[in-house]
């Protein structure tokens, strides 16, 4: 252990583990704050910590059955040509589901059904057992870059156990900003469907990478900013008026 802390390698291969976490947990991040906020408010705090430390069990588990996890790449069966393994099946499911949510969401904020959908409805078993669907999809996908990356185990589950601890601690201010501003929940959703999409494709073996994904959304977050500051403005001119 001594000698790993020794180890610049070591170091450099933590450091960029847990900021290539902290990236791929985003979406995780946003998809819990979303789906929190359905909860009524008091329990609110308690579904999204429920549902990051649930992601944080999964990872380590998954960590320490690396072997299982590189089986999960090995082909299962083929269709049409195509062959799919059990990590392609994982992430369409994860995929096609994220899909369902993100579009069902979107409908009721269109529609005007979110307000009348009681907060009573979301129970808190619902709301973390889909939490944990999706908390499994990606962390398939964030232990598979974790073991393209770094070689020791410690360095694997201390980098996930640090990324985690982050979005704990960001998960909060998220899901407020998401809640007080309509326009960003609804940008958030068309992220998820991005998202969504790229995992279905994923797992045909068409691969998108993350970083356009990211670089769309930081973009598109870009404008929003825009929007409610020039909002905040205006209304700023109506009350001085």
């Amino acid at each position: 252990m001594i000698e790993l802390l020794n180890d610049p390698a070591v170091w450099a291969s933590f450091f960029t583990l847990t900021i290539l976490e902290i990236v791929l947990g985003v979406d995780n991040v946003i998809f819990i704050s979303i789906a929190a906020n359905r909860l009524p408010e008091h329990q609110r705090r308690l579904g999204r910590t429920v549902g990051l430390a649930g992601a944080l069990v999964m990872r380590i588990a998954l960590l320490f059955s690396i072997a299982w996890i590189v089986s999960l790449k090995a082909e299962l069966f083929q269709l049409f040509g195509q062959s799919f393994s059990w990590r392609d099946l994982i992430l369409l499911a994860g995929g096609l589901f994220l899909l369902w949510k993100a579009s069902t969401e979107i409908f009721d904020e269109v529609e005007g059904h979110a307000e009348e959908t009681s907060l009573a409805s979301a129970t808190f078993f619902a709301v973390v057992t889909q939490i944990m669907i999706l908390d499994l999809v990606f962390s398939l996908d964030s232990v598979i870059t974790a073991v393209g990356i770094a070689d020791d185990l410690e360095v694997m589950v201390a980098a996930v156990v640090v990324a985690i601890l982050v979005m704990m601690i960001a998960a909060e201010p998220i899901a407020e900003f998401v809640s007080t501003h309509p326009s960003t929940k609804m940008l958030a959703l068309a992220f998820l469907v991005m998202v969504g999409a790229a995992l279905v494709a994923d797992g045909f073996g068409v691969h998108f990478e993350r970083g356009f994904i990211y670089a769309a959304m930081v973009f598109a977050g870009g404008v929003e900013v825009l929007n409610l500051l020039r909002a905040k403005r205006r209304k700023r001119k109506q009350k001085n008026a």
